[in-house]
């Protein structure tokens, strides 16, 4: 029976899935399909996240949405396994309000928080979604997006003005993210809400795509100078890289 043009891309995201990655020619084979065809089955894969290619002429991988679906298709019960210690490990350490946020479209939704502690200690986030650009953990991931994706995030390439330190202007913004990519931690000092200042790592998968981050917060003025900052950039750091190990082990890790 002979599949319509929506079956062949789901079918050949699940051999992308699968296999790791797939090669044009070896796509139209396992398809029976024209070369052109099946590029154009790999461009709209491509286009959703489900797949992408590291260079011109190279075999397609596993994109940034297969992933999302795996860990989101994990459970809570293996969730919790995984990232709650780490983060209840980091907590204890810092004492900061601690969370983990995965990409939701231009969003981060905050899918594990703790209230910080001492004096004035920031409340819990947990199931919050905030604006990706605006928050250090939506910065974190981003950043290791490439620029198709992240303009595809933000239609019209338009950057709502959260408080008036949030970075709106677009190129800025992109100049901003490469920063944070070549460092491996974003920062946002009152972008969000100006009494709150954060920092954050990104977990990434084995070829670079965010899965989630993980991040730190305080209210002001603690994480805005340099010395705060890097007092937890070095813990981030360490517990994002033992998560980031643990799904990479995990059964429900994709191969990339």
């Amino acid at each position: 029976m002979s599949m319509n043009s929506g079956q062949m891309a789901l079918r050949a995201a699940l051999i992308i899935a699968q296999r790791g990655g797939v090669a044009l020619t070896e796509l139209a084979n396992e398809l029976q399909v024209a070369r052109s065809t099946a590029h154009r089955i790999l461009a709209n894969c491509v286009a959703t996240g489900c797949a992408r290619q590291e260079h011109v002429g190279g075999r397609y991988v596993v994109g940034p949405a297969l992933y999302e679906v795996a860990l989101r298709m994990a459970s809570t019960v293996t969730m919790n396994e995984v990232i709650a210690p780490i983060l209840d490990e980091l907590h204890d350490q810092l004492g900061l309000r601690t969370s983990y946020g995965v990409p939701e479209g231009r969003s981060v939704r905050f899918i594990l928080s703790l209230a910080g502690t001492g004096s004035q200690p920031l409340g819990s986030q947990m199931g919050q979604v905030r604006p990706a650009h605006c928050v250090a953990a939506g910065k974190a991931m981003l950043a290791f997006c490439s620029p198709s994706e992240v303009a595809e995030r933000f239609p019209g390439r338009h950057l709502a003005e959260v408080t008036e330190r949030t970075i709106s202007d677009w190129d800025q913004f992109i100049r901003h993210l490469e920063i944070v990519r070549a460092r491996a931690w974003a920062n946002s000092i009152g972008e969000s809400d100006l009494a709150v200042n954060e920092v954050s790592v990104p977990v990434l998968t084995l070829s670079g795509d965010p899965l989630g981050a993980i991040s730190v917060a305080a209210f002001s003025p603690r994480l805005a100078t340099k010395p705060d900052i890097m007092e937890v950039v070095h813990p981030l750091l360490d517990a994002a890289s033992r998560i980031q190990w643990t799904l990479r082990n995990s059964t429900f890790s994709l191969p990339g």
